[in-house]
């Protein structure tokens, strides 16, 4: 099995799945018994009794004209995914690509940033990456996303994972995305190599062109900073390939 190796160099400072063969009714908002809305379901059964789309939606309160707010969760959390809530995008970022006001933007961020902080201590550390395998698995929410999203896995000199951000939403391009956006965060945390990570929706396991050339831009500017890319990584649904690029 392919095994990354860290180059020794000083820094610069869910809801229940479903099958195929089911057809799940999505009830909006106003269409559930009043025992069933997230706010009422939560005073009678618990927190822990709630689907993340209906946690979201309490912490958004309401919706827009244009979307009840059960609604605009659940599509939040198929076009974003899950676990990419949790990244550091900016809010002004966020209300731009889901199309959401920015005071739900802020209400998401400030609510992820409260989850880091609580839970940084025991959370910090525990993932280790080895090989592409290890990112695939690791990164197995990206595999449904409808968009293209650029993910970094930030290491340390142990391969264990000390920060995982959302870099960019869309399509992956070397004049779209700075290599300082990739490299702030290695800093921030001291981390001593990155593994890259985009996903394709359409299902093409191939790196594109301009992946290639985008990887080789990171690569080099990585040489120069003493911070290793290790790899990066395709991901689909069906699997995971590595962008063809001389890492060491």
């Amino acid at each position: 099995m392919e095994t990354y190796t860290i180059l020794d160099t000083h820094q610069l400072l869910t809801d229940t799945p479903f099958t195929s063969s089911m057809s799940p009714t999505i009830y909006k908002l106003r269409d559930l018994p009043q025992e069933k809305k997230p706010r009422e379901k939560m005073l009678t059964q618990g927190a822990g009794a709630l689907s993340n789309a209906e946690l979201l939606a309490i912490i958004m309160v309401q919706g827009t004209k244009k979307e009840d707010v059960l609604t605009m969760s659940r599509r939040l959390l198929r076009e974003y995914g899950e676990r990419s809530l949790l990244g550091t995008i900016s809010p002004e970022t966020m209300s731009k690509e889901l199309s959401i006001p920015i005071t739900k933007a802020l209400q998401i961020a400030a609510c992820a940033e409260l989850g880091k902080r609580f839970f940084r201590e025991t959370n910090t550390g525990t993932v280790i990456i080895n090989g592409p395998q290890d990112v695939f698995d690791h990164l197995h929410d990206m595999r449904g996303l409808a968009k293209e999203q650029l993910r970094g896995l930030y290491l340390n000199s142990h391969h264990r994972v000390i920060h995982d951000e959302v870099i960019s939403i869309g399509t992956i391009d070397a004049n779209l995305v700075h290599p300082r956006e990739v490299f702030r965060p290695a800093l921030e945390y001291s981390a001593a190599a990155i593994v890259l990570a985009h996903n394709h929706p359409s299902g093409n396991i191939q790196p594109s062109l301009a992946d290639i050339e985008f990887t080789k831009q990171l690569v080099e500017s990585g040489k120069i900073m003493g911070i290793t890319i290790l790899d990066h990584v395709i991901i689909t649904k069906e699997g995971f390939s590595s962008v063809p690029v001389n890492y060491s």
